[in-house]
Parts: structure tokens; C-alpha cells; sequence
């Protein structure tokens, strides 16, 4: 069996004068001396180049429905093979998947898979796609980037759940080998971005204005709603505008209700109240696809055709109900043809979660 290497060689990077390398993956730019990691965590320099650290190895694998990512128009009712690694190289206080997203234990990355095995893996198990998620894919874009290629080869699509927070370069080399994304739109603030996350507003708008105009990525949009930080009815108006105007009618919006966690423990939780307001604030400037998340709503879980208005897809959290598409996603009461990736319809895959082991 082909083992993990310990560094693995990195392109996106250079030297200055004094000895230190400049990481030019995402808007950070760690400056790092030998040895040292950057905020990521898992991006060191050693021996004058910028090398990643878990390359073949991941904190585990889960297979999920793809709605769990979420992508409720990229095949809907498919199954997809989750997996992640260690570190982020944002350092958001409410991080509400910390213990890995913010892990410094190497002892996360227990299980060791190279992109092959992953590829095969999530054939034998039935897979659509395969997800990177559960920290960022960004910060270990080789691992990704081959993963998905290995998957390609076999049929399967890759997925990306990612914050979006990536320098131009290779935004562009990543985002080549991505079918679908799901970037986490934080806020619509810079000081929000600044004081929560540590990082800007500025680049993640343009990777959604590059997934948009540049690219046949599908993708979908996330928003945690914070309550007294980022869901007043002034900056969800103003976000919901900005996506309609720059991205489109059809990006669909998922606003999801936080809870305590990490370092923001002083928040109460969101309200339902406050998630299917901002449902009502995107519908009514143009969206035709919004979505709530972290919270039991039927009607706002569920897909409407935009012209006729019938339900066209229930979800009773993750589980598929009445689907009323055809397999190339027309409406099926009047020929609408809805924004997203279709497929003649199986056994929806539903509310399961299976962890596997792989390697």
C-alpha cells in the first residue's frame, strides 16, 4: 500500500531575502521561517519551500446525502462520500465543526487514503460524488485537486464545502476540478470578517463572482445567521441584492440558525423567526431559490418551481419526498426548467449517516 508522504511539495509560494516564504495559497500570506506552520495550520515551510503536512491523510469519512452539504440542486436525493482533514486558514469564533477545523493534533489525521483509494472507495459504496468538507479543502488543495481527478476517472463528481477564502492563482487551478461548491458567505461586513474570522470580505466575493462568470461550477450559497452579528433585515437586504445583482436570480441561498459553540458561547441561539425572515428577504429581492438550515421548516427546506410555483421537491430534513421534476429537472405541471445538475431519479439516499473506513 502506497503510504502518505510526511511533506508534500506545493506550487503556490515564494522566497524573500531574508529567508522566509511567503505562502501565496490564500489572502493571509503567512510569512513562515524553516519549520514553521502557517494559520492553516498544516502548510509549513521546510527547506526554503512552503510543503503540506496531510496530504494522504484525513480526520475521517462519512457518507452523507449531498443535501447535508448543503447542495439541495446538484443531484438531488444522491449519497456523497465526506471527507476532511485538519486546520483552516480562517479563524472563525463560532466555528461549529472546531474540534477539527481548529485541530493542532496530528492525531486527527488518523486515517491514511491516498486519492485512488478514496476513488474506488466511494465507487464500491455507491457514491455520486465525493465531498471535501468538514474543514477547509483550500488549505489541502493538492490532496484535493488529485482526489478529484482519481474520481473523475471513475465517474464520480467532486464537491467543494469551502469558505472561499483563496488567492486568485489557485482559485483557478482548484476550482477547475470541482463540479460543485458550497461557499460559506459569513456575513456581508467587513468588520464582521475582521473581528469574528481574521480575515475580508473582499476575496470571498470574488470567488463567488469567479464560480459565477468564469467557470460551470455549480454552486450554492451558506449563511449562518448570528443573532446581533450578521441578521439584521439591513445586511440581509443588502447581501440578497448583491447576489442578485452579481451572481443571478438562480445561486441558491441556504440561511442556517447558529448555535453556541467554540468561542462564541455568550450568543443564544438563532430563532426560527429570524432564519425564514431572511428566506422572505431573498425571495422578495429576486431569489428564486432560498432555503433554511438548522431548523425544521418543511416549506422552507423544500424547492418551488419559479414560474409556476409548485412544490417540486419536498424535504423533510434530508429526506426526499414528492419530487415532481423530470430527470433533466423540467417542472413537471409546466416545463420550467429549474437552475441546477439533474438526473433520472433513484432511491433517494435520505437521512442516513454511515461512517467508513477507507485504507
Amino acid at each position: 500500500m502506497q503510504l502518505a508522504p510526511s511533506f508534500f511539495k506545493t506550487r503556490y509560494w515564494h522566497r524573500l531575502d531574508d529567508g522566509r516564504v511567503v505562502c501565496d495559497l490564500c489572502p493571509r500570506r503567512c510569512r513562515l521561517r524553516d519549520g514553521k506552520r502557517g494559520a492553516c495550520f498544516i502548510r509549513q515551510a521546510h527547506d526554503g519551500e512552503i510543503v503540506l503536512t496531510s496530504y494522504g491523510r484525513s480526520s475521517g469519512f462519512c457518507i452523507d446525502p449531498i443535501e447535508k452539504k448543503p447542495l439541495n440542486h446538484f443531484y438531488p436525493g444522491s449519497s456523497v462520500l465526506s471527507f476532511g482533514t485538519a486546520g483552516c486558514n480562517l479563524s472563525c469564533k463560532f466555528c461549529q465543526n472546531w474540534g477539527i477545523s481548529k485541530s493542532r493534533e496530528i492525531d486527527t489525521l488518523g486515517e491514511q487514503a491516498m486519492p485512488e483509494q478514496i476513488a474506488q472507495s466511494a465507487k464500491r459504496y455507491g457514491c455520486d460524488s465525493i465531498a471535501f468538507t468538514y474543514n477547509d479543502p483550500v488549505i489541502f488543495m493538492e490532496y484535493a485537486v488529485d482526489t478529484a481527478q482519481a474520481c473523475h476517472e471513475l465517474g464520480i463528481h467532486s464537491v467543494a464545502v469551502s469558505a472561499g477564502y483563496i488567492c486568485d492563482d489557485p482559485r483557478m487551478e482548484f476550482f477547475r476540478y470541482m463540479d460543485a461548491a458550497n461557499i460559506d458567505l459569513k456575513a456581508f461586513t467587513e468588520r464582521f470578517y475582521h473581528k469574528i474570522c481574521s480575515g475580508h470580505l473582499a476575496p470571498v466575493l470574488d470567488t463567488l463572482l469567479y464560480l459565477r462568470h468564469e467557470t460551470e461550477v455549480w454552486f450554492e450559497i451558506t449563511t449562518l445567521l448570528i443573532p446581533g452579528e450578521n441578521d439584521s433585515s439591513a445586511e440581509l437586504e443588502e447581501l440578497t441584492r448583491w447576489v442578485y445583482d452579481n451572481l443571478g436570480p438562480d445561486i441558491p441561498i441556504h440561511f442556517s440558525a447558529f448555535h453556541p459553540d467554540f468561542k462564541m458561547l455568550d450568543k443564544p441561539r438563532t430563532p426560527p423567526a429570524t432564519v425564514q425572515r431572511a428566506r422572505e428577504i431573498a425571495m422578495k429581492n429576486g431569489l428564486n431559490y432560498a432555503y433554511v438550515g438548522n431548523i425544521y421548516d418543511e416549506a422552507g427546506d423544500s424547492t418551488y418551481c419559479p414560474q409556476c410555483h409548485h412544490k417540486v421537491i419536498s424535504r423533510d430534513w434530508y429526506q426526499i419526498g414528492e419530487y415532481g421534476l423530470t430527470d433533466d429537472g423540467h417542472c413537471q405541471h409546466c416545463g420550467y426548467q429549474l437552475a441546477g445538475r439533474f438526473s433520472a431519479r433513484g432511491n433517494a439516499f435520505g437521512r442516513q449517516r454511515i461512517p467508513v473506513k477507507i485504507g
